[in-house]
């Protein structure tokens, strides 16, 4: 290296140290800030665009009204609150959370919709020792092999959801008859079909036959639902999602399935705007899931009176789990702002009062919470998932 290189490096070092000390001095002043009782910087991580942004716009109003109920708070200290859109996918959620993380500086990160995103971020948070508690990001990893201190959820796992399912399905639906299973080919849909599988055959069902669609792009389910038909099933389960749950559902019953093979679900099937959309093509679907706006308990009568007062429609799971991730931060930050500090708040939450019922914090930082066989029916004139039973207790 000559003498003119030597130097241009020694300056842009110096350059650098002066911007990773002014970077440190900014970060130490807003954390002494937030000790000294000052506001506290929280990240929403939501889709504002793309297929999912009807699930971010459900999941702030859900924070937002835990948050606004609270005078803007959470731990007794006011809430800087810094959203930001999660879009579609790893590519633009990632980049998303390194900015809150690293040019926000926020406290501590709330939301995400997309399971590769969450798992993208993991090792951002785990690192940066800021605590990321998940609104609904359902990938099995993030509380299983995958865990960490800094990582908690609020939602579910996509296996739990459906296991919930398949011993109700195989033991007192179909006798010796068969099941069908059929989902999109990504990590979601596989493991809720590996969930569903699991607990299906070990109470004594059996498969007639799997299919994983093109994820994403598949408009056209006639050929599968022929394979159906053909398969000899007597149910068929299915996880979808978002425009391929409405299309999914619409032409099921077109294809004439409906009143001869029983649909079952993962409970997103029938969940939110989807419901609106699919219209009488969902009625007399069964579903698992950890809420719907009917449930018969204190809390939730008040928790949805409240919502609709606010917002005008009723709540979603994902309105829920965003308002419960509220809740508990609300009880970690009163530990103290610091990363350490909420993480060892969230250890210490006992049961959490919530519309979708009492649950709380397993080992893995998961809700060990109740899942519900849910059927969609017309009540008042409008598409409703009844509570039917429990199927899991906390």
């Amino acid at each position: 290296m000559g003498g003119l290189a030597r130097r241009l490096a020694l300056v842009a070092a110096a350059g650098l140290t002066v911007a990773l000390v002014a970077g440190c001095g900014s970060s130490l002043q807003e954390d002494q800030q937030a000790a000294d009782g000052g506001p506290v910087k929280v990240g929403l991580l939501v889709p504002q665009s793309g297929v999912y942004a009807p699930l971010g716009r459900d999941m702030e109003n859900g924070f937002r009204m835990y948050l606004d109920a609270k005078g803007g708070k959470l731990g007794g200290r006011a809430v800087e609150l810094v959203v930001a859109d999660e879009g579609g996918g790893p590519d633009t959620g990632v980049p998303a959370a390194q900015k809150l993380l690293q040019q926000d500086k926020v406290t501590t990160l709330v939301g995400i919709v997309n399971s590769a995103v969450a798992l993208g971020v993991r090792d951002l948070v785990t690192d940066a020792k800021v605590p990321l508690i998940i609104a609904n990001a359902g990938a099995n990893a993030i509380t299983g092999d995958q865990r960490s201190d800094y990582v908690w959820r609020t939602s579910f796992t996509n296996g739990e959801v459906a296991g919930a399912l398949g011993a109700y399905v195989a033991r007192g639906e179909l006798g010796d008859g068969k099941a069908f299973l059929i989902a999109p080919d990504y990590a979601a849909g596989k493991e809720a079909t590996a969930g569903f599988r699991e607990t299906f055959e070990a109470a004594g069902g059996k498969v007639a036959g799997a299919e994983l669609t093109p994820f994403g792009t598949t408009t056209n389910f006639q050929p599968y639902l022929a394979r159906i038909q053909r398969s000899g099933a007597r149910a068929v389960y299915c996880f979808y999602a978002g425009a391929e749950a409405v299309a999914f559902v619409k032409q099921y019953r077109q294809f004439g399935l409906s009143p001869k093979i029983p649909l079952y679900c993962s409970g997103f099937v029938t969940e939110g705007g989807v419901l609106k959309a699919q219209g009488d093509a969902a009625l007399g679907i069964k579903g698992s899931l950890h809420y719907s706006d009917q449930l018969d308990n204190p809390a939730n009568k008040r928790f949805v009176a409240a919502y609709r007062a606010k917002f005008g429609e009723g709540p979603t799971v994902y309105a829920v789990q965003a308002y419960d991730a509220a809740a508990v931060l609300d009880k970690a930050l009163a530990n103290g702002p610091a990363g350490d500090a909420i993480v060892e708040g969230l250890k210490g939450i006992g049961e959490v009062d919530s519309p979708r019922g009492p649950w709380r914090f397993t080992d893995g930082h998961g809700p060990d919470q109740v899942y519900y066989l849910r059927v969609t029916e017309k009540r008042d004139g409008r598409i409703v998932n009844t509570i039917v039973q429990p199927l899991t207790g906390p």
